[in-house]
Order: C-alpha cells, then structure tokens, then sequence
C-alpha cells in the first residue's frame, strides 16, 4: 500500500538495505541486510540478524578503524571490505525525520543490553532500502533508564579533520539534546515494550546483493 508520505511500505518479512554514505561524499561505505519488522508513516523497524554479510569501513591495510589513533582516525587512507555481523542481533527504529535512529541490543539468551541512539541525518527512502550519513556523537540509554553521551571524542575529531562544519556540528548536538529529552520523558520508543519483541524465527537472513553500492532513484525524502 501507499503510505501519506507517498512512498510504498514495505511489509513485515520483506529484505531492504540499511545504508550510510560516508561524511562529506556520496559513495555507500556501509551496507547491512535487513528484514523489515514494521513499516508506517510513524515508525520504520528493521532486524539485523546474527550472522549477516554486510560491508563496513577498514583502513587500507585492512586494519579496523577504531584501532588507529583518533588524530589520524578520519584522514587515514579507508576502504570497504565485506564481513559477517559477529554480534547478537540488532533491532533498528527510525522516525521519519528523525535526526536519528534507536538500536536495540541483547545479550545472549536475550537478555536485553540497552538501547543505543545513532545520531545521524533523516533517512532517504528509496525503492530498495534507506541511506543516511552518520553524525559521530551517540548516547547509550540503560534498562534503567539512565542515559550518556557516547563518541564525543571522535565527534571532535571529526570536526578538526573537516568532516563537519560549525553550523552541522550545532545542528547534530540540537539534535542529541531532543533525543534525550525524549529520553527524560521515556517516549516512544522505549514505553513501547520492544525489548520483548523477537524476530520470526522463519525469516532467512538477508543477503548482501551485489550492487549493495547502486545509485537509487530516490523514492521520498
């Protein structure tokens, strides 16, 4: 069916692609398959599951970002490689509009971790998936309802190494402070009991097609 936005929902059980372009370029450098849970004009939730293929950010030598200094963290040559999501599964909410999305993690045998806020530009829709741009800063929200802020050192990196301005960077933190107050007033989508969902065991874990990177033909803003 048509949602009042005017793009097509996906139905529960359908395979779309989770995607960031990388700061300041319009190439794809991180693709995750996904299984929609839930698609309407208020809310988009997507399952990743154990195992999934999906393509991240390396060095060039292959090494993993978070290992290399943050001073040279986001000036050091970069590619995309393939791997397998070695995790427990993720559960992804996103608004539309929303200058982020809410990640749910569990631990093994399902006991519920915490929630996780990705601050991050509101999502372009398209026929096969979603794309954003990730914003560095982060907040982790605890089962008990206490929250923090998370990455505000690579936040300032980013900065330094001009990957994002002044007016972005004020932009990005409007945007963390109405997070947490969603947060302080535990809204949607933590009063939502999503912590005690679980995915249908019958649902195949997507694979990462081979034109993971195509251009798409935006089907809404």
């Amino acid at each position: 069916m048509t949602g009042s936005a005017g793009f097509e929902h996906w139905a529960p059980g359908e395979q779309i692609l989770w995607r960031y372009r990388g700061n300041g370029s319009s190439d794809v450098h991180i693709c995750r398959p996904v299984t929609v849970v839930r698609d309407t004009d208020e809310l988009l939730a997507v399952w990743m599951a154990p195992g999934t293929e999906c393509v991240k950010t390396v060095l060039a030598d292959g090494t993993p970002v978070h290992r290399e200094p943050l001073a040279t963290r986001y000036t050091a040559p970069r590619t995309t490689v393939r791997a397998h999501w070695s995790g427990t599964g993720v559960l992804k909410l996103a608004r539309p509009g929303d200058a982020w999305s809410v990640w749910l993690f569990w631990e093994q045998g399902w006991q519920f971790r915490n929630w996780y806020v990705n601050l991050e530009e509101p999502h372009l829709r398209w026929s096969g998936g979603i794309d954003s741009e990730d914003h560095f800063l982060d907040i982790a929200v605890q089962p008990d309802r206490s929250w923090s802020w998370l990455d505000e050192d690579e936040f300032d990196q980013a900065r330094t190494a001009g990957l994002m301005g002044e007016d972005q960077a004020r932009l990005v933190r409007a945007a963390g402070l109405e997070a947490v107050e969603v947060i302080r007033a535990w809204g949607p989508p933590y009063s939502d009991g999503w912590e005690d969902w679980r995915p249908d065991p019958r649902w195949p874990v997507p694979e990462l097609p081979a034109d993971w990177n195509r251009t798409p033909a935006p089907t809404s803003a």
